[in-house]
């Protein structure tokens, strides 16, 4: 049994940097693009937002607040929601995907208020699924006082105790954050994904921080080598000098007094620990080099081999999916000229993946609710209608609805509701002669 996996962190202003990679307007560079397709906004923006940056500002403007939001005050909090690699890769295998999802925005509207939750993006171009959540924290109640204000408090008119406030630091409580990872657990159970070990003195850390940390490991080593190689230059600079002075003219012309004398002192020279000295600590530096510069190469093979690892099981993944692919379109060929249906009922009609699952495998489905129509930029009821996919002259699956295509029932409903109103339909507009 793996581990479920909530990360969250505090973000100021409207997070645009963060927004860029979750909505990949720029392309990182652990991301499969021949994936991002897969990727997809989990919760509907509001009318007239169009971004999760926006959408984390109309939630501050629409929230009622009565203080003004400092510079420096928190807006946002990212939350991070995934597993264990190989479990949320059999989660994926088990067609399980999107209950998971809709698990994890159920857990986050009953833990921080449904309204809170301006965006949640499940992210499939990447080695593992997960979801980006943002969450602006908006709590009611009054905030909490320091003993010195309590005193006092009683100068004050009172304020309402239900006022709507912005407060991260409420949310982010030490024994807080460990109930959520314990209800988190708690609701992922049914996937099997347990609680991470509760007092672990693990921290999380990007991929990125960590290969960034490495190579500034490495690029810190390269600079001591040079310290060490200089040290060792000006050593041996020191030895020469202090082997060129038994050497001096001063010796060769002097007296056999002065030789005797210089002799001494050149005896007393080689004696003295001071050419040993120097030549033991350029020994000790040339092995110091030495070690740095092996453990400088061990570091760069090891990460040619994670590289090369990683390329590995890169391409095995993607032959994996090439195969797949293959044999999709082999033995169900129908399934490629399906996709572009199935992109019109998730994005245009807003359809559900359980009633698409059913439509695929072309059976009837009633539905109720409404239906937009893009040609009318308008929604209709459709309470007790038949859905179904059929085939066209074109041999391209066209969505059916109480049994003509959906273009003639919207244009059907459209007429009715001109009706309605006593104006005049598209077929009387047509019998109108100018």
């Amino acid at each position: 049994m793996g581990y479920a996996v909530l990360h969250m962190e505090k973000t100021s202003g409207t997070d645009t940097a963060m927004s860029a990679h979750i909505e990949r307007t720029i392309k990182p560079k652990n991301a499969d693009e021949s994936r991002t397709h897969l990727n997809r906004e989990l919760i509907r923006f509001p009318d007239g937002v169009e971004s999760r940056t926006q959408a984390i500002q109309y939630r501050l403007d629409t929230a009622g607040l009565t203080r003004k939001i400092g510079n420096n005050q928190v807006r946002a909090i990212r939350v991070l929601l995934t597993g264990t690699h190989d479990d949320m890769e059999r989660i994926n295998n088990e067609g399980r995907l999107d209950e998971w999802c809709s698990d994890n925005l159920k857990y986050l509207a009953n833990t921080f208020g449904r309204e809170n939750i301006v965006s949640a993006v499940l992210h499939m171009d990447e080695q593992t699924p997960h979801i980006h959540a943002t969450l602006v924290p908006i709590i009611k109640g009054e905030r909490k006082r320091k003993k010195k204000e309590e005193q006092v408090k009683k100068r004050y008119r009172k304020k309402p105790t239900d006022t709507a406030r912005l407060c991260a630091d409420d949310i982010m409580t030490r024994a807080k954050l460990k109930s959520y990872q314990d209800t988190y657990a708690q609701a992922m159970n049914g996937y099997g994904l347990q609680r991470g070990i509760d007092g672990s003195e693990a921290r999380h850390i990007s991929t990125r921080q960590y290969y960034r940390d490495l190579v500034q490991q490495t690029e810190q080593l390269r600079t001591d080598i040079g310290q060490l190689q200089d040290r060792k230059e000006t050593a041996q600079e020191e030895l020469r000098r202090a082997k060129k002075e038994v050497q001096t003219e001063k010796l060769k012309g002097a007296a056999t007094t002065a030789a005797t004398n210089i002799a001494e002192s050149v005896g007393s020279l080689f004696g003295s620990n001071k050419v040993k000295t120097l030549e033991r600590e350029n020994a000790v530096l040339q092995n110091r080099i030495s070690e740095l510069e092996d453990e400088v190469r061990q570091r760069e093979e090891w990460q040619v081999k994670q590289m090369q690892d990683m390329k590995s099981a890169y391409e095995q993944q993607n032959r994996k999916l090439s195969e797949f692919v293959d044999f999709v379109k082999r033995y169900f060929p129908y399934v490629e000229k399906l996709i572009p249906t199935i992109k019109f009922l998730r994005e245009t009609l807003n359809f559900g993946d359980a009633i698409i699952r059913k439509l695929c495998t072309f059976k009837d489905v009633p539905i109720k609710g409404e239906l937009y129509s893009r040609e009318f930029n308008q929604h209709f009821k459709a309470d007790g209608a038949v859905c179904s996919l059929k085939q066209n002259a074109e041999e391209r699956f066209d969505l059916n609805i109480d049994g003509v295509s959906h273009v003639s029932w919207f244009r059907r409903k459209k007429d009715e509701f001109m009706e309605t109103l006593g104006m005049p339909t598209r077929k009387q507009n047509r019998g109108i002669k100018l």
